[in-house]
């Protein structure tokens, strides 16, 4: 997505962003919700569903000095009904000149509804495969951020943004999340002095000998309308290797002259980065064409197939685009509701990139960082309505789809484990039917709890479809030799979740400088756990490597009573001159207060195990007995 990122990496470096609820991705979902509100007003187009598109051979004439552009693009496409027409999205400044089909001129009509219109001449047939070339030019709306041009270090610039809904303002496509392009060519003429990008490989540039010259790039992997793309201005090109035979592959740098050197050592982490991504998940999902980046004037980035542009090269962009290959360009979010699909991915691949490279205390930070700014309003899921889905800002909301996006990411890693989680994750993008398509919520899940073993359903309704998040009262106490109890508790912050089942990592301490993790299966309110501790616990802390999602939580160590059926006894009861004490094995008396019938303290022994009691009042006494695991009040009778 259109990402202002420039912040990013100094927000991560100076890890103070834990009493922070501003998150760093605030300023990747600023720009995409300035390009999407200004074509929100498209909703799902149900003139183009009556086909697919199999191919496109897109032709553009442009130059970065000229805020214009002049298309030729011929789309095969097989119709899913009998149809006599076809229509595209096409913006309404863009003017169509002439449309053909195997080079007969047929009607068409721009109606002023962004849409091209094409009468056919006779009718095709369901499953019948035909195409047509549209002929078009003009200046893109004004206030599209689809096409845009610049200006860097007094160089012109041009580059095209398409996501969500931009891909109409500069050519005639098909852009609902329906359907893919099965392989593409694409054919850019400019001056010959630029430098053209686009998707996949390059297979040619041919020098016109009229001042233009014309690059040709061919993508021969499903790639949907927004993520098509080109940029032009006066590049040098910067390549790196990365892969892994025979998977290897290059990755093709388009940067400024101007500041080739700062840039160059910039994009050094690139192959690091790509390394750990293929051995966390798989091959680089594009290997047999290339990866790359290209400098334009973008705040942030954004995650063209094959090439993502980029406004900058601090690590954590690099890592955010990059990760995009496989979560939104390989595998795309099956509606506008899933985009968690591609932005919470995106944002944990970021985040696992600090793990790796910074360590836990650098990623425990950083998800401090995430978790106060989701938790800065009671409400939200990370699921979008069919309204929500309509609307700019939601869909790109900082908080919700990266934020808390990542954060649900993490915490099914931490649900399910690493193993079952990275495996679920693998066989998630590796599933013929999603591979090079579309996913939904759904879908992913349905591999997490295959992998897993576990039913995933109630996760899923709390932390993706729910709004909010828990806040937990948790008290824990030494109950027996070796034995700890926790008495867990929450309350919701927003009424669509009554009650967060999640797994609860605790911390506690000994005082002999000891300390376990645990995890308590949260599934009920006032719930009593038992865990095996073999120390004393004299600390705790609550979620300690910030591993789940909560807000203003409580944990405390309780002194009150420990109960045990059995173990302690007091002998022989009743008695008249010597009362005894037995303890299990492994727990220190400490000390021992008396008292009588009306509670006043009559007598304090310290860590002896038998008392002189003649001198105690007869009738109904107690004795409170502290030891290093808690402590016990108990009855006897002074005969």
């Amino acid at each position: 997505m259109k990402k202002i990122y420039l912040l990013f990496a100094l927000f991560l470096s100076a890890f103070g962003f834990a009493q922070n609820t501003s998150s760093p991705n605030s300023h990747i979902a600023e720009a995409e919700r300035k390009a999407a509100a200004k074509k929100i007003n498209f909703r799902t187009n149900p003139n183009t569903e009556n086909y697919d598109v199999t191919y496109h051979r897109l032709k553009f004439e442009v130059y970065p000095d000229a805020y214009y552009v002049i298309g030729d693009v011929t789309t095969y496409f097989r119709a899913k009904q009998n149809m006599s027409t076809v229509t595209f999205d096409l913006s309404d400044e863009l003017v169509v000149s002439s449309v053909k089909q195997r080079n007969v001129p047929l009607t068409f009509t721009q109606s002023g509804t962004n849409e091209l219109v094409i009468n056919l001449p006779a009718v095709q047939n369901t499953n019948v495969l035909d195409s047509l070339t549209i002929v078009y030019e003009g200046a893109p709306p004004a206030d599209s951020d689809g096409f845009n041009t610049y200006t860097h270090a007094g160089n012109p610039g041009l580059y095209t943004l398409s996501e969500p809904f931009g891909a109409r303002d500069w050519w005639p496509c098909k852009q609902d999340l329906n359907d893919k392009v099965e392989s593409l060519d694409v054919y850019i003429k400019s001056a010959t002095q630029y430098t053209s990008v686009s998707n996949g490989l390059q297979v040619s540039a041919v020098n016109n000998g009229d001042g233009s010259k014309t690059t040709h790039f061919h993508h021969s992997y499903p790639i949907p309308a927004y993520l098509i793309a080109i940029a032009v201005t006066n590049y040098t090109i910067f390549t790196q290797q990365a892969g892994t035979a025979p998977h290897t592959f290059p990755i093709v740098n388009y940067i400024y002259p101007e500041g080739q050197t700062a840039t160059q050592n910039d994009l050094a982490v690139t192959v690091p980065i790509m390394n750990l991504f293929e051995q966390l998940f798989e091959t680089y999902p594009f290997a047999n064409e290339k990866y790359g980046h290209a400098q334009c004037a973008l705040g942030g980035g954004m995650e063209h197939t094959t090439v993502s542009f980029m406004g900058g090269f601090d690590r954590g962009l690099i890592a955010h685009e990059l990760g995009h290959q496989w979560f939104g360009d390989k595998i795309t979010c099956g509606s506008w509701k899933d985009i968690w699909l591609n932005e919470g991915f995106a944002t944990y691949l970021s985040g696992l990139v600090i793990q790796n490279m910074d360590g836990a205390g650098a990623f425990r930070s950083w998800k401090s960082g995430l978790v106060n700014n989701i938790t800065s309003a009671p409400g939200g899921a990370v699921y979008l309505t069919d309204d929500e889905a309509e609307d700019g800002d939601r869909i790109f909301s900082s908080r919700l789809s990266y934020d808390k996006g990542g954060m649900v990411v993490h915490m099914l890693r931490f649900k399910l484990g690493d193993a079952a989680f990275f495996q679920g994750v693998k066989n998630y993008l590796a599933d013929p039917n999603l591979a090079y398509g579309y996913a939904t919520t759904n879908d992913l899940k349905a591999h997490l709890a295959a992998a897993s073993g576990m039913n995933l359903d109630e996760f899923f309704n709390d932390w993706v479809y729910g709004q909010g998040y828990p806040t937990y009262t948790i008290t824990a106490r030494n109950f027996s030799p070796g034995v700890a109890r926790f008495v867990v508790n929450q309350t919701q912050s927003h009424p669509s979740v009554s009650f967060f089942e999640m797994p609860v990592p605790v911390r506690v301490t000994g005082a002999g400088g000891q300390s376990l993790d645990l995890v308590l299966d949260n599934t009920a309110n006032n719930q009593t756990i038992d865990k095996l501790v073999p120390f004393a616990i004299t600390g705790v802390s609550f979620n300690p490597n910030v591993d789940i999602i909560a807000r203003n939580s409580t944990m405390t160590l309780g002194n009150g009573e420990f109960a045990l059926a059995e173990g302690v006894k007091l002998y022989p009861n009743p008695t008249s001159h010597t009362l005894q004490l037995q303890l299990p094995d492994n727990v220190v008396l400490e000390k021992a207060i008396f008292y009588n019938a009306l509670g006043q303290v009559v007598k304090e022994g310290a860590s002896e195990m038998s008392w002189d009691v003649s001198s105690l009042p007869t009738g109904v006494n107690f004795i409170k007995i502290v030891t290093d695991a808690g402590t016990k009040q108990m009855k006897f009778i002074k005969a």
